[in-house]
């Protein structure tokens, strides 16, 4: 296993879609490459790459395939879901695979408490053989993660680390304070400026499928205190772009523009045609592109 508090950024890789919806290999390989060449972690089957809306065995095939690369560095895949039993059964398939951790988000749609998510994450953490980094996104999961779940689960040998992407900045500091011993990460582009004087760790990203290099410089940047407010808000503004539509429609948009991607499929619920206009998400491109130029 890699050391994986070596990597402030992690990129959360699109799954790239041939034009019938079947996975483009081609694609995977080439973003996964450009990702491991801008030395960024990786998260393969987390939200922004439609996990939920692929079959297990194609998750399988997409996992082992990305493994099968032997990339230098860091692989993290995400486990989601609302049906312990078979969350816990996937749990097990992944122990087998030479993954060096797990993105673990709150249970979806059914909304449960402090009891309720200790025991989901317990069950977990107990029959993970990799650390795990607990994910905290209401927007998606309809619920916050329990913040006496996370104290109670604190000195879990397997708890590694937190994702906040709630957006809020008191949220994100109590993370740090109910987890004294884990990691805390962004999981908000926009968000790293704000949350590296509580703490943050680093950022697990959207915008860096688009910009591997521009946002490695930028957290880097924001963690050596050195990107300054006018920065911080151009790369706010520019990343909030990329969830104009549902993560990730926007940023699958933009990376068929720049080419990296042959298309912007997606898999049913989400449409490519949710983004009418993409010419805020182009412009953003722009804006990124000359910033890292000019400051880089």
């Amino acid at each position: 296993m890699k050391d994986i508090n070596k990597y402030p950024l992690w990129t959360a890789i699109v799954t790239p879609m041939n034009q019938d919806g079947t996975v483009d290999y081609v694609s995977f390989e080439n973003i996964l490459r450009e990702q491991a060449a801008a030395q960024n972690g990786i998260v393969i089957l987390g939200s922004t790459g439609e996990a939920l809306n692929l079959t297990k065995e194609e998750c399988k095939k997409v996992l082992e395939f990305g493994l099968s690369l032997h990339l230098n560095t860091a692989i993290m895949t995400g486990i989601g879901g609302f049906n312990q039993k078979e969350i816990l059964e996937y749990v097990t398939y992944l122990n087998t695979l030479p993954l060096d951790a797990y993105l673990v988000v709150t249970p979806l749609y059914a909304k449960p408490g402090d009891v309720g998510q200790t025991e989901w994450f317990k069950a977990i953490l107990d029959l993970s053989n990799k650390p795990c980094m607990l994910y905290n996104v209401p927007g998606r999961t309809g619920v916050k993660m329990s913040f006496n779940a996370v104290k109670n689960l604190s000195n879990h040998k397997n708890l590694w680390a937190i994702k906040e992407a709630s957006g809020s900045v008191e949220d994100f500091k109590k993370y740090v304070e109910v987890a004294p011993k884990s990691r805390v990460y962004s999981g908000d582009d926009g968000m790293m400026f704000d949350f590296v004087p509580f703490g943050c760790a680093g950022l697990v990203s959207v915008a860096s499928n688009c910009w591997p290099l521009e946002t490695r410089a930028y957290v880097v940047k924001s963690l050596e205190k050195k990107l300054t407010p006018t920065e911080a808000l151009l790369w706010k503004k520019s990343t909030d772009t990329l969830f104009i539509a549902a993560n990730p429609v926007p940023v699958k948009n933009i990376m068929a523009v720049q080419g990296k991607i042959k298309t912007n499929i997606l898999r049913s619920p989400l449409d490519s045609r949710d983004l009418a206009d993409n010419s805020k998400v182009v412009e953003a491109n722009q804006k990124i592109q000359t910033w890292y130029k000019e400051n880089v």
